[in-house]
């Protein structure tokens, strides 16, 4: 019997810039399930933290609709190379060199990025995230896309936008208090300090952690955060939060020693994969759809409105931002304090201001003859 192709593309077009691969799937025996595999896509700009463009954003949406219509598929497992990060979200050299002060062209990658987003809510398929290390700014929204996270222990999750520019409202404003409460998700998207693997674990964010970090020979967890499940004398929940003082100067040189194992990781996705596996895939696909309806009923709802918004504040707060953080100068962002002070005195968006409150900007007016 002939069956279609139901692809966009033809199935065997290479794919550049990211990685796109079968590889066997395994009962929970630990035996291969012949004639089935799962689907590995691979997020491949390691040198930029896998930072996603986007040529990379239009051959995830081709890579994701592809996987879906696997008929010997069992899961799709999205990830990063390398084990520093799953992705740092969108490539704020990009950001800087082609969208900064352009709203219409940075609308119409919006609708791309959009695209890859709904790509992810709608695979035929349960998508796995596998956190291979950091996972912020759109890296945690297309990882809360997914339908599982299993995360490497050393990993960071967290939001970048009010810091650099932009606001989390590529899915993080939609997704991320289904997860963990309103409070906490105002929390990391205003804030945006990142949460550690075990306490985005405590919070509900992500399925399974493991450990990466391998010291002569023996596995041993993050040795940055705290890993003993206590309270504080207030009450308030110690496990994953950052170590200080000795205890993480011990941390940091422990962290020195060692070298990063995703062995375990691996296994552990293996695993949950094999648990998949053992059930009836049509009964799977649409529990999966109805769990991810909450999802998608906040992201098609607000996904047009803040594509606009997005694009518009390119022309202001987005470029600022972008633009600071790619110049890598100081603390590659700008002077919050200044720009709040000229805004209260009505100050424009031209480009004085741009100027006045670049990184260093301060260093060069009280110093005017460093830096001209």
């Amino acid at each position: 019997m002939t069956l279609n192709q139901h692809d966009l593309v033809s199935p065997d077009a290479p794919f550049s810039r990211i990685g796109y691969e079968e590889r066997p799937v395994h009962r929970p025996d630990g035996s291969v399930a012949e004639g089935l595999h799962n689907v590995w896509i691979t997020l491949q700009n390691e040198k930029e933290m896998n930072a996603y463009t986007t040529a990379m954003v239009k051959e995830l949406i081709l890579a994701f609709r592809r996987a879906s219509n696997d008929r010997a598929a069992v899961c799709v497992v999205f990830t990063g190379a390398g084990t520093r990060a799953f992705c740092a979200g969108g490539n704020t050299r990009e950001y800087a060199e082609v969208y900064a002060g352009r709203p219409q062209e940075y609308r119409q990658y919006m609708r791309l990025f959009n695209d890859l987003v709904t790509s992810l809510l709608t695979c035929d398929k349960p998508v796995i995230c596998r956190v291979n290390g950091l996972r912020v700014g759109g890296g945690q929204e297309i990882g809360m896309a997914c339908d599982f996270s299993v995360a490497q222990d050393l990993a960071r999750f967290g939001q970048a936008g009010p810091r650099h520019g932009s606001a989390p409202i590529g899915g993080s404003t939609d997704f991320l208090h289904l997860f963990v409460g309103i409070e906490r998700a105002m929390e990391s998207c205003v804030t945006c300090e990142p949460w550690s693997a075990h306490k985005a674990m405590r919070l509900g964010l992500v399925t399974e952690i493991v450990p990466a970090l391998r010291v002569d020979g023996k596995l041993v967890p993050n040795p940055l955060v705290e890993t003993s499940r206590w309270t504080d004398g207030m009450g308030r929940i110690v496990y994953g939060e950052p170590l200080s003082g000795e205890a993480l100067a011990r941390g940091k040189a422990l962290l020195a020693k060692g070298e990063i194992d995703l062995a375990p990781l691996d296994a552990a996705v293996d695993r949950l994969a094999g648990k998949i596996l053992m059930t009836f895939p049509e009964c799977t696909t649409k529990t999966v759809e109805s769990i991810r309806q909450k999802k998608l009923e906040h992201w098609d709802k607000n996904k047009e409105g803040s594509r606009a918004w997005l694009a518009l504040n390119m022309l202001t707060e987005a470029r600022a931002g972008f633009t600071a953080f790619q110049s890598g100068a100081g603390s590659r962002e700008i002077d919050f304090v200044a720009l709040r002070r000229r805004l209260a005195e009505g100050k424009s968006w031209d480009e004085e201001m741009f100027a006045a409150i670049a990184p260093g900007a301060g260093v060069r007016r009280a110093n005017p003859k460093e830096g001209g």
